[in-house]
Formats: C-alpha cells, structure tokens, sequence
C-alpha cells in the first residue's frame, strides 16, 4: 500500500510542478520570438502570438496544455520549428539515460571496490591513498575535469575523439568525467558504512568464532554497508540524469540537457515545462525504485 499511495501521490505533485514550471517561464523577460536574427514585424509578431496561443491569459494556456498533456501530447516547441516536444524527448533522453547509465555503472565500479579495500585495510597505505583520492575527486567538479581528460587523452595522447557521441570510443571520457565525483562519494560512504558494520554485535560475534577478517567484511559488514549506498544510488543516477547538460554542452553530445539550457535561454515555453515535467518523472520513478530495492536488501524495514 505504501509504495501505491506514493504512486498516486506522484500526480498531484506533479501537476503543482508543471503549473510552477509554467508560470515561472511565463514570468521570465523576454519571449520565444526575441532573438530571431531578423525582427519579425508586428503584424508577423502577432500572427505568430496568435498561433501559439501566446496572446491568451496564462490560465486558458495552461488549461490547453493540460488537455494536450493528458493526451500524451507535451506540446509544438516554439523555437525548434516543426519538431515537437515529443520528439525532442525521443532523440535526446536515449542519450542522456546512456550517458547518466555509463556514469553510474563507473561510479559503482570504481567506487565499492576502493570504500571495500580502504576499510579493509584501514589506517594501511592503501586506506590514505584510497581515501585521498576519493576526497580529490568529490572536489573536482565535472566541468573542470572534463576540459582536463580532453586535453590529455583527445588532444595531447590522441587516445579518444574530441566529442560527440557516435561510436563506443566517444563513449568513455564523457561518462568517466561525469562519474568521477559521485565514485568518490560512493567510496566514502562505503567505507564508513563498513567501519560502523564491523563495530555490530553480531560481526564480533562472529569474529569470535574464528572468521577470517577479509571473509567477515565481505559476508556481514558489506551488505549492511550497502544500505546507505542503495539510498544515495537514487538522488545520485537522478543527478547524473538531470545534471549532464554540462557534459552534454562540453563533448557535444546531443541529449536532453542541451535542449533545457537552450530552450531556458530561448523562452521555449512548452519545451521548458515538457523536459522540467520529464526530470520530474525520472526522479520521483528513481526514488520509488531505491525505496523498493532498500527493502529487499533489509527486509526489516518497513514503510508506513
């Protein structure tokens, strides 16, 4: 029943955001029409309003976007001629779902084995080296990390392509640039869940027995280690997912991220409210999902 009423408590939500994202990109200066190269003259200007459903009360706008939505229509973009939102998001969510999917599959593979081996081997070299490199890359952000992997692998050791996104090798550094920081949260996490494991009554019960010390961490402190991981793995793919316009903007990589930053820029109204609705969509599903995958990890958990 939980996880029903959170279902259904997704639709109001998601309504109060629509009509937010609505009404803000409504209030912004300026209008989707301003920055054509070539001024449209008033008359053009207002056949243009008048097509668009521009010239109406905000309201009666949003009345007519929800009966297009409830469709499954998000509407004509007003900037990209003769595309339409639905499209957009065709082209561009494989892209970025990928991109978001090869930036966590990385943060997981580099960051459980490195929070394992530092708690394993804590207060050892491999403890200091681990957790100093965990710390540099949760201070690196993505977009100073980018420019850097361009510079040494495309650029300097011509190992990969510059940017865009048409075969496995434009693949690699964008995901690595993206993934890097939430690696080095991960490990942290990891490695602090598995110091506060190894302190449990049961795992000293266990160590009592006679238990190998690697075979006690691996089989008790790291699954209940991965419950604080399993948490953060929700905000952190919805991050990956809405915060890769910046990748997507360095390499060139033609995901959903670009189309917002632009259509923000743009005054695409119903682009704005479209892609704002879908990242809406993807956290909340995203949420659910880790909230489900929780409890079977523990089963004593219990949502009310």
């Amino acid at each position: 029943m939980y996880f029903v009423r959170r279902i259904l408590f997704a639709v109001p939500l998601l309504l109060v955001i629509s009509a937010l994202a609505f009404v803000l990109v409504h209030l912004a200066p300026g209008g989707p029409f301003d920055g054509e190269r070539k001024p449209a003259s008033p008359e053009i200007e207002r056949n243009l309003q008048a097509k668009y459903h521009l010239d109406e009360p905000i309201w009666k706008q949003y009345c007519r976007y929800l009966r297009d939505l409830a469709h499954g229509d998000f509407g004509v973009s007003l900037k990209y001629r003769n595309h339409n939102v639905n499209d957009i998001i065709r082209q561009g969510l494989p892209v970025s779902v990928t991109l978001g999917g090869l930036a966590f599959c990385f943060a997981m593979a580099v960051g459980l084995p490195a929070g394992f081996l530092t708690a394993a081997w804590r207060g050892r070299w491999v403890d200091y080296v681990g957790s100093f490199l965990a710390v540099l890359a949760v201070c690196l952000p993505s977009f100073v990390v980018a420019p850097v992997l361009l510079l040494v692998f495309s650029l300097k050791l011509h190992w990969f392509p510059i940017g865009l996104w048409s075969s496995p090798w434009h693949m690699i550094l964008p995901p690595v640039a993206l993934g890097l920081y939430f690696s080095g949260k991960v490990t942290r996490i990891l490695r602090e869940g598995m110091l506060n494991a190894a302190q449990s009554e049961f795992v000293t019960a266990a160590r009592a027995k006679g238990m190998g010390e690697t075979a006690l961490l691996f089989k008790h402190a790291f699954r209940l280690a991965l419950l604080p991981v399993v948490s953060y793995a929700g905000p952190m793919l919805a991050d990956l997912l809405t915060g890769s316009f910046i990748i997507e903007s360095i390499f060139q990589i033609p995901g959903i991220g670009v189309f917002l930053v632009n259509s923000s820029l743009n005054r695409d109204y119903t682009l704005v409210v479209g892609l704002s609705l879908l990242y809406a969509i993807l956290i909340i599903g995203l949420n659910l999902v880790v909230d489900f995958a929780y409890k079977l990890l523990d089963p004593r958990v219990k949502y009310e």
